[in-house]
C-alpha cells in the first residue's frame, strides 16, 4: 500500500470520467487495510493512502486532495454515522463510501442517508466491485454537485430577473403618439444590472425627454449609482427643472453619490416637443442618437458635446434643435452596442455597421417590439458570443396619425 506524498497527484477533478483515483482508506483493522488495499492495487487506476482513526483521516484530508474515501463504521474514535458527518463537514465535495462488517443493509442505508455514495460488506467484494463502487460514487457525487450548482443558478437567475423587473423603469408616456421600446443587456459574465441606466418620461407641458447614461465601469457600486442618477434626473424632468440646468445639477449629485473619486457618467438626454415635430438633444460625453426619417438613417453627428459628468471642464452642455418632420424614430443608447467585434476580427462594428443593421429592418425598432432583441443577438453573433460591455437602448417613434 502507498503512502503518496501531497504532489503525487493534481487536485481532484468535478466533473467528467476520470482515468485514476486517489483513495483515502479509513480502517483501524490493518488484516482488513491490507486486504483492501491488495484489491486495489490490482488497478493500476487507483492509488491508496491509510488511515487508522477519524481523526487521522481529518489531518489526511486537510493535507492532501483525494477523490473518494472507504470508511469502516467501527472506528475507535467515532462509533456509527459520525466519522461520515465528520469527514463530510471538513470535506462536503469528497466521495465517499461505507465499508461495513456485518450483513446488515440497514446500516449501510443509513449511512447513505448521512452523506455516503454507496455502502459494501467487508468479505463480499473483489477488485472490480470495489473499484466500480469508488468511480460511481465519484460521479455520483460529481452530479450531485453539478445538480446543487444548476439549483443556485436557477435561484440566481430568478432573483435577478426581479431585480431587474425592481430597477429598470417603466416609461411614463400619456401621449398616444409616442411608442417606446427599450432593452437592456448586461456585459459578459454579468448578470445583474451594470452601470448603463435610461428613462423616458412626459412632463405636464407635453414634451417627452429621454435619457441613456453609462456610469464607468461594471459593479454593483456602478449599477446602484445609475439608479441614483436615473431617479434624480425623472425627479428633476417631474419637477419642471430648466432643462438646460439638469446635465449640470446631475454633475453634482453624482459627484456627491459616486464611492470614489474618479468614477465618471456619460450621459444623452433628449426632449421632444409637444407637437412631435422637433427635439433638442444635449451630450455629454456620450454617442449621438440614430434617427431614423424620411426613408433614410443616420447618426445625429451635428449634436454638440459637452464634457461626461464627473470630471474637471467647462460646466457647459449645448443644446442642438433636430428637425424631426412628421414620422421618424429616434434611437439612444450606450457604447456597449456598436463596440462588439465583427466575424472575428479586430475590426469593430462601429456606428457604420450599427446603422447597416438598423437600416436592415423593415420597420423601425420601436414599432417592433422584438427588433431591439434581434439587433442585440445580431450584435453578439457577430462578435462571436457575450459583448463586453452593457448595452442600453431606448427608441422612441412618433406615429402622427394616432391619438
Amino acid at each position: 500500500m502507498d503512502d503518496l506524498g501531497d504532489d503525487a497527484m493534481p487536485a481532484r477533478v468535478q466533473h467528467g470520467a476520470r482515468d485514476a483515483f486517489r483513495v483515502l482508506l479509513v480502517e483501524d483493522d490493518e488484516g482488513d487495510a491490507i486486504l483492501v488495499g491488495d484489491l486495489l492495487q490490482i488497478s493500476a487506476a487507483v492509488q491508496v493512502e491509510w488511515a487508522a482513526s477519524a481523526s487521522e483521516a481529518e489531518r489526511r484530508l486537510d493535507e492532501v486532495v483525494v477523490d473518494c474515501v472507504l470508511l469502516d463504521l467501527g472506528l475507535p474514535d467515532a462509533s456509527g454515522l459520525e466519522a461520515i458527518r465528520r469527514l463530510l463537514a471538513l470535506d462536503p465535495g469528497i466521495a465517499l463510501v461505507v465499508l461495513t462488517g456485518d450483513t446488515d443493509e440497514q446500516r449501510g442505508i443509513d449511512a447513505m442517508g448521512a452523506g455516503a455514495q454507496d455502502y459494501l460488506v467487508k468479505g463480499r467484494i473483489d477488485s472490480g466491485t470495489l473499484l466500480r463502487a469508488i468511480r460511481y460514487a465519484v460521479e455520483r457525487k460529481a452530479a450531485e454537485s453539478s445538480r446543487q450548482e444548476l439549483a443556485v443558478a436557477h435561484a440566481l437567475a430568478a432573483e435577478n430577473s426581479r431585480l431587474h423587473r425592481g430597477l429598470l423603469p417603466d416609461p411614463i408616456i400619456e401621449d398616444p403618439r409616442i411608442m417606446v421600446e427599450a432593452a437592456y443587456r448586461p456585459g459578459q459574465h454579468r448578470l445583474l444590472l451594470g452601470g448603463d441606466f435610461y428613462d423616458v418620461v412626459q412632463d405636464g407641458a407635453g414634451r417627452v425627454h429621454a435619457v441613456v447614461g453609462d456610469v464607468c465601469g461594471h459593479g454593483p457600486d456602478e449599477a446602484a449609482l445609475g439608479v441614483r442618477m436615473r431617479m434624480a434626473w425623472r425627479t428633476l424632468v417631474l419637477a419642471g427643472a430648466p432643462e438646460q440646468e439638469l446635465l449640470g445639477t446631475l454633475d453634482r449629485v453624482l459627484a456627491h453619490e459616486r464611492e470614489r473619486p474618479g468614477v465618471f457618467t456619460s450621459m444623452v438626454t433628449l426632449s421632444v416637443d409637444p407637437g412631435c415635430c422637433a427635439a433638442r438633444v444635449r451630450l455629454a460625453g456620450h454617442p449621438e442618437p440614430a434617427l431614423i426619417a424620411g426613408g433614410s438613417t443616420r447618426m445625429l453627428e451635428e449634436c454638440e458635446r459637452g464634457r461626461v459628468l464627473g470630471v474637471d471642464g467647462p460646466a457647459r452642455w449645448p443644446a442642438t434643435e433636430i428637425d424631426l418632420g412628421d414620422d421618424w424614430t429616434l434611437m439612444l443608447f450606450t457604447d456597449g452596442l456598436y463596440e462588439g467585434r465583427v466575424n472575428g476580427s479586430s475590426e469593430r462594428l462601429g456606428t457604420d455597421g450599427l446603422l447597416g443593421l438598423l437600416a436592415a429592418y423593415p420597420t423601425p425598432p420601436a414599432e417592433n417590439s422584438h427588433a431591439l432583441e434581434a439587433m442585440i443577438k445580431e450584435v453578439e453573433r457577430l462578435n462571436g458570443g457575450a459583448l463586453a460591455d452593457d448595452v442600453a437602448i431606448v427608441t422612441l417613434a412618433c406615429d402622427t396619425g394616432a391619438g
